[in-house]
Parts: structure tokens; C-alpha cells; sequence
């Protein structure tokens, strides 16, 4: 159903999908999908979601190794058109309904906020990072840090339209990790 979902939502689009096609497409009755999934927003948040769940962060040796993976598999989810039609519907209608915006943060969001936190334990464990930040601190690092990577690579792909190449994830690891290279201080 969520395979459905995805496809009728890039053949579709946002306006034109429907529970009835994304029935017909998944061969299953309309009722078994308004059964879990009461609204359209929370059927495509779900197939959403269930890409990002193939993200992952494995222990690549290094923090900026470990960061650029993440950031080249979100990237080429970020470049299938059902993802960028439903990102892109989902953070407008979002901005408009905020038990739908709660759903992406509970489905989405959190979920991948888990990959750096993982991301900084593997850190912590080669010791690259401190292992002995305040756990507040640490959180609203996590917070930041993730805002920061899923933004700039969602606008760079989705709002500017250019490329996430290797060179250019490189480039972006290497600032994020080590902030104004010419600041003077």
C-alpha cells in the first residue's frame, strides 16, 4: 500500500492522488486503507517515512565518513519524485495543520534524529567527541545539528534545484564539522 501510495503520488501528484486510486493500485478495498490511515496526509506521511527508514548510520570509521553516507543516501531518497512531490505537499500542508506537522515530526523527523545520535555515541566511541557533554546539551546539539544537515540538503535538491554530488557532500561535512575555515579569531 505504501509502495502504491508512493507511485501514485508521483504519477499524480498532490492534488490528484486519492485513497480510491491508491486502493486500486495496491488491490485493496478503500476501507482497509481509511482504516489505518484516516486522512491522505497521514497515508503519505507513512510512505514517506518508511524511505527515510532505510537510512542508516553505519560506523564508517571516521565522524566526516560516517556523516557523508548519511547525507549521500538521504540525498538520493530526497532525488525520487514521489519523495520530492510529498515532501514538498506535506511541508505545505504542514504549515497549515499541526497535527499533521506532529505526525511528520513523530514519523519522519524523530525517527532519523536517531542517526545522530548514533552518529555521536560511534564519534564518542573513536574518540572523536567528547563522551562527557551534558545530556541537555547534547540533545539540543542533536537537534541542531540534524535541522542543519536535513535543511540544507532538502533546499539545495528541493528549493534550489542544484545537485548533491560527492564533492559538493565532501565540501558540506567539511564545514559542518569544522565552521568558518578563514574566521579569524
Amino acid at each position: 500500500m505504501l509502495d502504491a501510495t508512493r507511485e501514485a503520488l508521483a504519477e499524480l501528484g498532490w492534488g490528484g492522488l486519492t485513497m480510491g486510486d491508491v486502493a486500486q493500485r495496491a488491490g485493496v478495498a478503500k476501507t482497509t486503507l481509511y482504516r489505518r490511515w484516516p486522512s491522505k496526509s497521514e497515508l503519505v506521511v507513512d510512505a514517506i517515512a518508511s524511505l527515510f527508514d532505510q537510512l542508516e548510520c553505519a560506523d564508517r570509521g571516521s565522524l566526516q565518513a560516517d556523516i557523508e553516507a548519511v547525507v549521500a543516501r538521504f540525498a538520493e531518497l530526497l532525488t525520487l519524485p514521489e519523495t520530492q512531490a510529498a515532501l514538498l505537499a506535506l511541508f505545505a500542508e504542514g504549515s497549515r495543520d499541526v497535527q499533521l506537522r506532529h505526525r511528520i515530526r513523530e514519523r519522519i523527523v524523530q525517527p532519523q534524529k536517531v542517526l545522530v545520535q548514533l552518529g555521536r555515541a560511534n564519534a564518542q566511541a573513536r574518540g572523536e567527541m567528547d563522551p562527557d557533554r551534558d545530556p541537555a546539551t547534547a540533545d539540543e546539539e542533536i537537534d541542531i545539528i540534524f535541522d542543519t544537515i536535513a535543511g540544507t540538503v532538502e533546499h539545495r535538491l528541493l528549493v534550489s534545484g542544484e545537485p548533491v554530488t560527492p564533492d559538493w557532500i565532501h565540501r558540506f561535512t567539511t564545514l559542518l564539522l569544522n565552521p568558518f575555515p578563514g574566521l579569524l579569531r
